[in-house]
């Protein structure tokens, strides 16, 4: 799958590889789009995403794609592309942070829940919430649409793997929300208003399971942040060739 601007000597790259990451990407599209998604499904995706980097960055490292892409023609788009995965960067980091301070708001509402503080949970609760928003706004800064990325297959795939990665990132919080019962403007549901200590294991157990939820979504967007990394790395490597 060489870039457009190539010289004819260079052999092409069968058009089944990037058929093959076109679908995989289809694929996710569809996979994360079901109503039924979870945040399971959200790490499987990031997985999976990673997954695709790789293949675009194998891509990407044909000789017939590294001469491609420094061709003048393409440096433009290229750097374009350099520009966009900045904003997706600083996604990853902002997530990361936002994870964090979500664990640790799941840690004080099971340490509250342990002591029966009834008043302390709905609190704690409230907290979750409005950190969960919190890490929503990021999202309502980037300009909505599907990558136009012309010219060179591999930078295409970027900024289709770049959308499929901000739809990931953004589904996240929303998910948590709705593991934790909160849905519809509703203050809180996963402790009654009236606090019962026979639900004490119950909750327990599911704030047990959202904190490694949030763990794993962590470790996949810290996964996504290092992938996102080494691709730069590849793209500037081969404008500086």
């Amino acid at each position: 799958m060489a870039c457009h601007q190539r010289s004819a000597s260079l052999p092409s790259i069968p058009h089944s590889t990037e058929s093959k990451v076109e679908v995989e990407l289809q694929g996710l599209q569809t996979h994360i789009s079901m109503p039924s998604a979870t945040i399971d499904t959200m790490c499987g995706g990031l997985s999976r995403l990673g997954d695709i980097y790789s293949s675009i960055e194998e891509i990407m490292s044909l000789p017939s794609n590294q001469i491609g892409l420094s061709l003048p023609l393409q440096r433009k788009t290229v750097e374009e592309e350099l520009d966009r995965s900045l904003v997706l960067v600083d996604l990853c980091n902002a997530m990361q942070e936002s994870l964090a301070e979500l664990k640790m708001s799941i840690q004080d509402l099971r340490l509250a829940l342990k002591r029966g503080d009834g008043v302390a949970v709905q609190l704690k609760i409230e907290s979750f919430v409005r950190l969960a928003k919190k890490a929503q706004k990021p999202f309502k800064k980037i300009t909505s649409g599907k990558a136009t990325a012309e010219g060179c297959g591999a930078v295409r795939l970027l900024a289709e793997a770049r959308d499929m990665a901000v739809s990931l990132l953004e589904s996240a919080p929303r998910l948590l929300l709705k593991q934790i019962g909160v849905a519809n403007g509703s203050r809180w549901s996963l402790v009654s208003q009236k606090f019962q200590k026979k639900r004490v294991v119950c909750e327990a157990a599911q704030l047990q399971a959202l904190e490694r939820s949030v763990a794993d979504l962590e470790n996949g967007v810290e996964s996504l942040f290092r992938r996102l990394i080494q691709s730069r790395v590849s793209l500037l490597n081969i404008l500086s060739s």
